[in-house]
């Protein structure tokens, strides 16, 4: 097409309508006119992303190790030894390592807040959506996935389920500017809400003002109303900055995500929320400080030998000195 006043007024028509659909998209949520269009997308595409997923990844079954781990107490026996059958089969590939290291530590975060989890592993970033934080994972409504259900890692809270086809998800990042989430504080329950900022720490706005916040201090999910989008207790991250108080309303703190949005692989999306509020008990155990190490020296009875033998051979050497000089005084 030749550079024509009719094609650039066709490219800025263009342009238009697409940020308005993604407008219209953004707000609408849940009733968003466009769903529809986005699920048929997803219906076409999600294959193609499986089966190239599927052909460069030599360990994808390793996934298939956690995706019905959602009946827990009953599972959780035969996943572990799933999990090391995997082991002895991936050999010792780093690559592999770190992956069962990752479902490993899934396992675990799972089993301390009692959360039902499907296993998943990312095979697209990016969206066509219009989000700017997104992944895509190789599971759908065939597996049970719907939308708004919470999706965490080993480390915590990777974000939520926007968009569902018949064999992929995908996934909004917690640290998008769309995504805001519930938070409560470690131990003194402070209540805020937590927003992306891109590569930037999350800001968290604390509804007490006057609130006693310090740098090191951890926050978790507060939960949904019916678990939609968030369970409580997921780890969100730790206070690395505190905005001094102005006495207004709210209080802001800035919040490092305890999630690498940057290297996601293998991910577990909540399919069945805990029977109770695990509160603090899926936050990591803070490192103990190290004993401070203290030295006393005894002298040995030899030492102290030495020391009294050296202070008369100087008492000896000094008396002498001094009847020399007595001496030299006396001579004509």
């Amino acid at each position: 097409m030749r550079d024509t006043r009719e094609s650039r007024l066709l490219l800025v028509l263009l342009i238009a309508i697409a940020f308005a659909l993604i407008t219209v998209d953004i707000r609408g949520g849940q009733e968003s006119p466009v769903d529809g269009a986005r699920q048929a997308a997803a219906a076409v595409f999600g294959p193609v992303e499986n089966g190239v997923a599927a052909a460069v990844d030599p360990i994808g079954n390793a996934i298939g190790a956690v995706r019905d781990s959602g009946e827990r107490h009953t599972r959780i026996a035969a996943l572990e030894k799933e999990n090391a059958e995997l082991k002895a089969e991936l050999g010792s590939d780093d690559r592999n390592r770190n992956r069962l290291r990752e479902l490993d530590s899934i396992l675990k975060t799972a089993g301390a807040g009692q959360y039902g989890i499907k296993g998943a592993q990312v095979i697209a970033i990016g969206a066509a959506q219009g989000f700017s934080w997104t992944v895509t994972v190789d599971v759908g409504a065939r597996d049970g996935i719907k939308r708004d259900m919470t999706v965490l890692n080993g480390s915590g809270l990777v974000g939520r389920v926007t968009t569902v086809g018949p064999s992929t998800s995908t996934v909004l990042l917690a640290n998008d500017p769309d995504f805001t989430v519930g938070t409560r504080m470690e131990k003194s329950d402070e209540l805020g809400f937590a927003t992306g900022q891109g590569d930037r720490p999350l800001l968290v706005q604390l509804l007490n003002g006057k609130a006693k916040v310090k740098p090191g201090d951890r926050l978790v999910t507060f939960g949904s109303r019916a678990d939609k989008p968030f369970v409580p207790g997921v780890p969100v991250g730790e206070v690395v900055r505190v905005d001094p108080a102005g006495g207004g309303l709210t209080r802001n703190i800035y919040v490092r995500p305890y999630v690498g949005f940057t290297k996601l692989d293998i991910v577990g999306v909540v399919v069945q929320a805990p029977r109770a509020d695990p509160r603090d008990m899926v936050l990591p155990q803070k490192p103990k400080p190290a004993p401070t190490v203290t030295v006393t020296v005894t002298p040995t009875p030899a030492d102290g030998q030495q020391s009294a033998d050296g202070q008369r051979n100087q008492q000896g050497q000094n008396q002498q000195n001094q009847q020399g000089r007595d001496q030299g005084d006396a001579t004509p």
